[in-house]
Order: structure tokens, then sequence, then C-alpha cells
């Protein structure tokens, strides 16, 4: 009984069930490790369409997060867009369901991210393949709520 007990409690402890998180940051998590992005968010209509259009150079690290009032079937273009990205396309609990690498530039092509997608980050071109993220892989940031497979707790100042 004791070892079970024991089993139970380290595995509890192994994963967090709920991990700080702030607006601004988004941390993607698989088999490759970790690799946490500073954002920006775009989840009204007029920041989703604008997007990351004109913007001429990204840092490594940074990339932006379109949020979807629910699932749907989405799809974007790379019009006006000047720097290449990758679209990691999410599921409400923060799955990735697809990824779209090195979109071109000024491309008027759809890149369908299928259905069921809540939100979208957008990286730099080549990055999600250059740090291992895959389809399976999970996001966590405030924007997935409660039911998210790496549920967070926005940080507070105490």
């Amino acid at each position: 009984m004791k070892l079970a007990v024991c089993v139970f409690a380290f595995s509890c402890l192994a994963q967090p069930i709920w991990a700080l998180c702030a607006p601004d940051k988004l941390t993607v998590s698989g088999e490759f490790g970790q690799a946490t992005f500073s954002i920006d968010v775009a989840d009204d209509v007029q920041e989703r369409a604008q997007g990351l259009m004109f913007v001429e150079e990204m840092p490594m690290l940074e990339g932006m997060l379109f949020v979807y009032e629910r699932p749907q079937f989405v799809s974007f273009w790379m019009k006006n867009t000047l720097i290449p990205l990758d679209m990691l396309f999410a599921s409400p609990q923060g799955e990735i369901l697809r990824i779209h690498e090195n979109a071109v530039p000024g491309d008027l092509t759809p890149i369908p991210g299928g259905e069921g997608v809540q939100m979208v980050l957008e990286i730099n071109g080549g990055l999600s393949s250059r740090l291992g993220i895959a389809e399976g892989d999970v996001m966590q940031h405030p924007s997935f709520g409660a039911d998210a497979i790496l549920p967070c707790v926005e940080k507070t100042d105490s």
C-alpha cells in the first residue's frame, strides 16, 4: 500500500497539473523538450486581419497567437507578409493539429489549418523544424483555458 501511494504521489509531482503562465508568453512542449515564445495576441477580427503583415523582421523566439472565439475551420494567406512564417494550428485544448512550414512571403495561396482549430501560432519560417516541434505537441497559454492539456494560471503580483 505504501509503495502504491508513493508511486501515485511521485507521478503527480512529476507533471504539474497547473503551471504559471503570462499573456505575453506561450510555451510549446513535446518530445523535443519545450520552447517559450514572447508573443502578441490577436484576439479580435481587426487584429487577426492585420496579423504580421508589413513586419520586416521578428526575433527568433517571438511570434503571434491568433485566438478565435470557438473551434472552426481556418485558412491563412501571406498577403502583405514580408517574412517567411511557420503556422502551428491548435485545438481548443492546445494540441498542435497541423504545422505549415515556411509560408512564402506575399503568396496568396490559401493555407488551410483544418477543422477544429481555435488558436494559430505564427513563428519565424523553419523554426518549428529547427526546434523539433511536431504535430501532437502541446501549447500552453492562458487563452486555452481550464480544459487545456497543459492548463495554466496567470502570474499574480503576490
